[in-house]
């Protein structure tokens, strides 16, 4: 049933970037079109690509401003006091990130490969607790 619910995550987020993907082009095509009887079209064909070059710049910047606002705050946080698994984690996959995406993809890989053993680990990290005696 997990599984179920991942493949259909997944399913809907490809289908959201694909739905992206066409609108980008489709919108791309527009300008194309409005632009040709203005200018040849070769120079209608070089104002499209300047306009998603500055977009993707824009972009760009945005994500960066994102980034450098998180690294502000979480420098100013004081370190744990004891061992935490999730806080390394997290640092592991900012200091090596093409490292932790390759990871991500071969425990992907295991997972498709061994359900039973991926049902296995997953049960014991979300079942709750025994109350204590």
């Amino acid at each position: 049933m997990m599984f179920e619910k991942t493949l259909m995550t997944l399913a809907a987020a490809a289908a959201i970037a694909a739905a992206a993907a066409v609108s980008v082009v489709s919108a791309a095509f527009a300008l194309y079109a409005v632009l040709v009887p203005l200018v040849s079209p070769a120079g209608a064909a070089a104002i499209v690509a300047a306009v998603a070059a500055l977009i993707v710049a824009i972009a760009g910047m945005i994500a960066a401003r994102k980034v450098e606002n998180r690294r502000a705050a979480s420098h100013q946080a004081p370190p744990p006091a004891g061992f935490d698994l999730t806080g390394k984690i997290v640092e592991i996959v900012r200091e090596r990130p093409i490292m932790s995406i390759g990871l991500g993809l071969a425990a992907g890989i295991f997972a498709l490969k061994n359900p039973s053993l991926t049902a296995t680990v997953a049960k014991a990290f979300l079942d709750p607790k025994p109350p204590e005696r």
